[in-house]
């Protein structure tokens, strides 16, 4: 899918990834562009930067996500591409709280169901429409310092994979956004952890990588390249692949 005059929503977007895919966006020449973030004055910014409108709303509310697509739909029209994209980290064992494994879940898998309830048929009625989720390679991989952010994120792969099933021959494409370690605020200070052995990439640099596999359509938007090679291995022979990520988790006791 080409960008030039489509309508995009961005969430997670008054920073990091999300806002560096809204600078994209409108540098290909979308029409309209929803900045859409809990955090108010930062998400305006961004907006006012690239000419589209903030909405501040909590994504792991639904009614905040059916606001935010009514919104961009009464403001510009038809949505083209949603990024399914504001996430957090915390490095939580399986005794997290109750309270931060459910935080983890509606971020990272129920904003994405919340989202694709709604635009899922839509998109396939008009026969046309793009969902892009954010993930992380954790998704297709491990984290091995977080089991929070490992399983919520691969809740997120499968999600995503099941809404291509169901409504790829439809008209809807789906892609999910797989990278190790981003340079962004939520990565500050953690430059030295298991996910980032293969590079810390920027912001920037990942946004090309979504343009570009949404050119062509690919599901898997891998901008560490190698996370498919650890794939390969892991589904090769997993015993194997869980004695080496033992080993990265005794090399990498805590942080990203």
């Amino acid at each position: 899918m080409k960008l030039k005059n489509k309508v995009c929503v961005v969430t997670g977007a008054a920073g990091g990834i999300g806002a560096a895919l809204a600078r994209q966006f409108a540098a290909k020449g979308a029409k309209g562009i929803v900045v859409a973030d809990i955090q108010d004055g930062p998400a305006r910014g961004v907006a006012d930067e690239v000419g589209g409108k903030a909405f501040i709303g909590d994504v792991t509310q639904e009614t905040d996500i059916q606001a935010l697509i009514a919104m961009a739909e009464e403001t510009y029209g038809d949505i083209d591409v949603f990024c399914s994209n504001a996430g957090i980290i915390r490095l939580g064992t399986e005794q997290a709280s109750n309270d931060e494994w459910q935080l983890c879940w509606d971020l990272h898998l129920m904003a994405h169901v919340y989202a694709a309830r709604v635009l899922a048929p839509k998109m396939a009625t008009r026969g046309d429409g793009y969902l892009v989720n954010t993930a992380s390679a954790a998704g297709l991989l491990s984290h091995v310092n977080s089991a929070t952010y490992t399983v919520t994120k691969h809740a997120a792969v499968a999600f995503a994979e099941w809404i291509s099933i169901a409504y790829g021959d439809r008209g809807v494409k789906v892609s999910v956004l797989c990278p190790q370690a981003v340079k962004t605020p939520m990565t500050e200070g953690r430059d030295q952890g298991a996910a980032s052995v293969d590079g810390l990439i920027t912001a920037e640099y990942l946004a090309d990588c979504v343009i570009a596999s949404m050119d062509t359509e690919e599901f898997l938007i891998l901008p560490h390249t190698k996370v498919t090679d650890y794939m390969k291995r892991k589904a090769d022979n997993a015993d194997r692949w869980l004695r080496g990520m033992r080993k990265y988790k005794a090399m990498y006791p805590e942080g990203i």
